[in-house]
């Protein structure tokens, strides 16, 4: 079962607005990749299919798929790249605390993807998280 990887999108609103950034951050530097500090250990897993799962504003809301891995250097040290699929895949929101850098997500916990449109019920849902109801 593949292992995914889940990461905080600070500053980011929403989906379309990371859309935006990736894209640019794509055109400036000729590719699609996340650049971290420290290399999964676990990386293995994450190939085996995984996903880098983006945490905005207090919930799950988006994934891109783990393409591999590569190390890069430059005057401050080493640091690794995670090259990533283009699409962005919407998923049902999950509440999630903050942290920092990157942290794994098992499988069984990763949102399912969301459906063109979500039902009502779960734009209800989110609402009502977002609000600090539920």
């Amino acid at each position: 079962m593949a292992l995914h990887l889940l990461k905080m999108a600070v500053g980011i609103d929403d989906i379309a607005q990371l859309e935006r950034v990736r894209k640019a951050r794509a055109l400036e530097r000729g590719g699609h990749w996340i650049e971290t500090r420290n290399r999964p250990r676990r990386a293995l897993e994450v190939l085996a299919g995984g996903s880098i799962y983006w945490v905005m504003r207090g919930q799950i809301r988006v994934r891109q798929r783990v393409l591999g891995f590569r190390q890069g250097t430059r005057a401050g040290g080493r640091f690794c790249l995670i090259d990533v699929e283009e699409a962005l895949v919407a998923t049902l929101g999950r509440p999630c605390r903050p942290f920092q850098g990157w942290r794994y997500l098992a499988a069984a916990d990763a949102p399912p993807d969301r459906a063109e449109e979500a039902p009502s019920g779960e734009r209800m849902l989110a609402e009502l998280r977002s609000l600090g109801l539920i």
